[in-house]
């Protein structure tokens, strides 16, 4: 909490006025540096947040365009029209290609765009925390408008930038969404935007201790189940793609790539990781996913696919037909990593009642299921004609799976921690050392 001020260094002067403390040049530094104009700040961060980001993928778009065929075909405002489709359609935008509409969005740019947000956001926030009141005003409830009213104002820049973007690369042709553009950016400038400024200008050190604890616990137990889950869903992709490494280096092959095309396939790649992610997650969920309407990709029933795109990522698909025997045992997965997830909350924290303990487990893997839900809803889409046009999980099936096994498994893990405690671990050993103070 830094970043707030004392009334005494608000009111006081160069010299602290009569009978004052006299001001160092570091003190009037930092004034300035957190005192900065609200309105023209906030506005300015919303607009630069969602600039760099732009401007980054038009930068890439035309070294890409460079790289692949040395600037023989095409021209570097049809180079800058795809990078700026490119960062429309990580807004939620769709995009038509030649006549077909392309609805799915490449969440790896998504969050590159939400990172730099929170980084802007976060600067937004100390440049303005010398508004509003002091932090021992905040605490006694004075009314505090300088995160609601920044929040606006950056999303109302970030928004601006992204309706003229969509209307300046719109051709008859493309037809991008702007309503949805319009939203996304809210989305991401209110979402995560406005936690970054709460945090950078320190009001969010006031506030989250007015938070029940119970509740802060529980999405810990769900942050940690989240997390987890997608860091093992991201090992399981690429142990598969190492398996058939040699497929995606014959599909490579076989589209007679130089090195600019396979960097730039390798961005593309990079681009919709966080889709495989996804991907991989419902695969070891249950329910699966489909690459391609009447296609079936699920752990312990046979795959059915079709004719694929030539896409390396692709290799990491599992081979048509039957599946093995012990692919039925990844659906326990799920639960023994909430089983951990939850546990090791427990274990750092102090004995609780065991209907507190099963409760917070189960609050926290609700939570994380919902939350993966949400997120395998973006996953999919329409990424080209015919069969192409139904690609990914359903994420209804992901919720109904992901609560159940996340919300069973942080159960169990929070009662079995909570059992440890009392038999032998952590309660033991409080007991054994207030013994002998009790003695004395």
């Amino acid at each position: 909490m830094t970043s707030l001020h004392s009334p005494s260094v608000r009111r006081s002067g160069r010299t602290g006025g009569p009978g004052g403390p006299a001001r160092t040049d570091a003190e009037l530094r930092r004034e300035l540096a957190t005192t900065r104009p609200l309105v023209p700040t906030a506005t300015l961060g919303g607009a630069i947040a969602a600039g760099s980001t732009l401007l980054v993928g038009l930068a890439v778009a035309v070294v890409g365009w460079f790289l692949t065929d040395a600037g023989g075909e095409g021209t570097p405002s049809g180079a800058l029209g795809v990078g700026a489709h490119a960062w429309l359609m990580a807004h939620g935008s769709t995009v038509a290609v030649e006549g077909i509409r392309i609805t799915a969005v490449p969440l790896g740019l998504t969050l590159v765009c939400a990172w730099v947000t929170w980084r802007v956001g976060h600067r937004v926030g100390e440049s303005v925390s010398g508004h509003g009141p002091d932090a021992d005003g905040i605490a006694d409830g004075a009314r505090d408008l300088t995160v609601p009213l920044a929040t606006l104002l950056f999303a109302v820049g970030y928004a601006v930038l992204a309706v003229v973007t969509c209307a300046v690369a719109a051709t008859p042709a493309s037809a991008p969404s702007p309503g949805r553009v319009v939203l996304w950016s809210l989305v991401l400038a209110g979402g995560v935007g406005a936690p970054a400024i709460a945090f950078g200008s320190g009001r969010a050190a006031i506030w989250l201790p007015a938070c029940p604890q119970e509740v802060r616990e529980a999405l810990l137990v769900a942050r940690r189940i989240l997390v987890s889950w997608l860091l093992l869903s991201l090992v399981m992709l690429v142990g598969a793609l190492v398996v058939d490494f040699s497929t995606a280096a014959n599909i490579t092959s076989q589209l007679h790539a130089d090195a600019g095309a396979v960097l730039l396939l390798t961005l593309i790649t990079l681009g919709v990781l966080p889709n495989a992610v996804l991907f991989s997650s419902s695969y070891l969920l249950g329910p699966g996913f489909g690459v391609g309407t009447g296609t079936t990709v699920a752990a312990g029933v046979p795959v059915v696919l079709g004719p694929l795109p030539m896409f390396p990522l692709l290799a990491a698909l599992p081979d048509q037909g039957p599946t093995p025997w012990w692919t039925d045992w990844l659906l326990v997965l799920p639960v023994l990593l909430a089983v951990v997830a939850a546990g090791r909350v427990q274990r750092d924290r102090p004995l609780l009642a065991w209907d507190r303990a099963a409760i917070r487990g189960c609050a926290g893997g609700i939570t994380a299921g919902f939350l993966l839900a949400v997120l395998t809803a973006f996953a999919g889409g329409a990424v080209g004609p015919g069969r192409m046009a139904d690609v990914g999980p359903v994420a209804f099936e992901v919720l109904l799976h992901s609560i159940a096994s996340f919300g069973i498994g942080g159960v169990a893990g929070a009662l079995a921690v909570c059992w440890w405690q009392r038999n032998g671990g952590d309660w033991v050993r409080t007991r054994a050392a207030a013994l002998p103070r009790r003695r004395r």
